[in-house]
């Protein structure tokens, strides 16, 4: 399948572009909701205006606190919520902005990304199938993409590979996971992650993956820290960060400037614009 692997890079300034988290607040329909969508909204964009302050390429969005999650299709109120949100972030900065719609609503995901302009979508499981706590998630791979071509989207998709909080129903070798993401499922970069929201990335998955796809833009998907960072990068092409970037490192915190900051000038020591 064709695709052009430079539309990533080509998205940001940085060679090595950072890409972190906001982790939004339950949502309404969701049993962590607290009744306050102003709330809601308020803390989304302080952690988006830190990132941004805080010198990151760009930004992704999540229904982070809407666990438990459903499988694969979200309710109205979770896409309703979720579009005004973004779209106040889309207001307020220039950055790239990303869509991930827990737990696996890659069709969503690309709606809400198309209707708000934003660069990118995150889908958990676009091929192959694993287990996970809301049951078999399974690979919309033929739907997604055929989705993104009807609404003449041009999102780029960041499929996960042996996605995180999850295990393959079958042991499946991540180079050839990768493999066939890229060329069978259509992704337009790959993610690699540890075994769950925090938990550091095996380099090993990250060389096989690299292996398996060697033209993918290859992202860093948890456990990233300052300590880690550049070893990861030496193999990936960027990283997605969350909780590192936190207050005292933990997720439920507020994003933290200073932590942020440090980051980011690690990479760009490292790897100059």
């Amino acid at each position: 399948m064709y695709r052009d692997a430079q539309r990533f890079s080509r998205l940001f300034h940085s060679h090595k572009p950072i890409i972190g988290m906001v982790h939004l607040r339950a949502l309404p329909g969701s049993p962590g909701y607290e009744g306050s969508m102003k709330a809601v909204l308020e803390a989304a964009l302080r952690d988006a205006d830190s990132l941004e302050q805080g010198g990151v390429d760009g930004i992704m969005i999540e229904n982070f606190f809407d666990s438990p999650f459903f499988k694969d299709r979200v309710g109205p109120e979770t896409v309703a919520a979720m579009s005004s949100i973004i779209t106040a972030i889309r207001q307020r900065t220039t950055l790239p902005l990303g869509v991930n719609v827990l737990r696996n609503d890659g069709m969503s995901a690309v709606a809400i990304a198309t209707a708000c302009g934003c660069q990118l979508v995150r889908i958990n499981q676009l091929s192959w199938a694993m287990l996970a706590d809301q049951g078999i998630l399974e690979g919309q791979a033929a739907q997604i993409l055929r989705y993104r071509r009807q609404l003449d989207s041009d999102v780029l998709i960041m499929a996960d590979c042996l996605t995180k909080h999850a295990a393959p129903l079958a042991i499946q070798p991540m180079e050839l996971v990768a493999m066939d993401t890229w060329e069978r499922g259509g992704a337009d970069a790959l993610v690699i992650s540890g075994v769950a929201t925090g938990k550091p990335t095996d380099l090993q998955d990250v060389i096989a993956a690299r292996q398996g796809a060697p033209d993918a833009p290859i992202l860093i998907g948890s456990g990233i820290t300052d300590e880690n960072l550049l070893t990861l990068l030496s193999v990936a092409d960027s990283v997605l960060v969350g909780t590192y970037l936190k207050v005292d490192g933990k997720v439920e915190n507020t994003v933290d400037i200073a932590r942020v900051r440090r980051l980011v000038e690690i990479s760009r020591t490292a790897y100059p614009a």
